[in-house]
């Protein structure tokens, strides 16, 4: 936990809009699932956690803090991603996906401006960063915080926080991304297997870099999503075997598994 200035805590908490249903003071009367249908312009999370089977769990005790994209954050997914996570036979994608949202404690915009980072219930890391006066979870901007519930608290967000390893890839099929990221695994497979694990990860980490720097468009937007979230995670792992598996398991989002 890194805690921040006071003079810089009060800018930036002065600087995000406060959201509350509760403003007068009165005590919330909603848990989280209610809070959010009545507002309505979270129907798309809604529908989703209901997909998932995860509105009782959310009307639970908790307390949580539920990390809310609106509807226009999930309208930024490459067009069809949201029919393809609603499908029943993606239940398990779409699972990993929502409780990347929620963290298993009660998180305040004053305490969230004081950490680099939040473990999701789903166990994967949420990175937290301020650029000027924002507040960003990975590359979602905070657009409203502090919504109480009976059960914790909602903070929304503009966009879709994607798991590194969640395989809810588009899929390319640009033949040059299928031919480095094959060549990556192709190299780095045989390194991994013999036990060389910090070799592996140094091959991965090289073609990932190489992907980052093609031209606008060979890759989609979800995919550079996924890769550059592993990439976040590769590097802030001290462990070589974890950041070869991130990596390793964004590239099969992209192309299928292929060894």
């Amino acid at each position: 936990m890194k805690i921040t200035p006071l003079l810089i805590l009060a800018t930036l908490l002065g600087s995000l809009t406060v959201a509350s249903a509760q403003d007068d003071g009165a005590k919330p009367t909603k848990d989280i699932v209610e809070t959010a249908v009545t507002a309505g312009n979270f129907t798309t999370l809604a529908a989703a956690l209901n997909a998932a089977d995860l509105v009782d769990a959310l009307k639970g005790e908790g307390p949580f803090t539920v990390f809310a994209p609106t509807d226009e954050a999930f309208a930024k997914l490459p067009a069809g991603t949201i029919d393809m996570l609603l499908k029943p036979e993606n239940k398990d994608q779409l699972v990993d996906i929502l409780t990347y949202h929620v963290v298993t404690a009660e998180v305040p915009a004053a305490t969230a401006l004081t950490l680099e980072e939040a473990e999701a219930l789903n166990g994967k890391t949420i990175e937290i960063t301020r650029r000027g006066d924002s507040l960003f979870l990975n590359d979602a901007k905070v657009i409203a915080t502090d919504i109480k519930t009976t059960n914790g608290i909602i903070h929304v967000i503009d966009a879709v926080l994607i798991p590194a390893s969640t395989v809810a890839s588009s899929g390319t099929t640009d033949p040059v991304v299928v031919r480095m990221v094959s060549k990556a695994i192709e190299k780095g497979a045989p390194l991994f297997n013999q036990g060389n694990h910090a070799a592996c990860a140094a091959v991965y980490e090289m073609a990932a870099e190489a992907l980052m720097m093609m031209p606008a468009g060979t890759m989609s937007a979800q995919d550079q999503q996924v890769l550059k979230m592993a990439m976040r995670e590769a590097a802030r792992s001290q462990n070589p075997t974890n950041s070869a598996w991130a990596l390793r398991h964004a590239f099969d989002a992209m192309v299928g598994p292929s060894m």
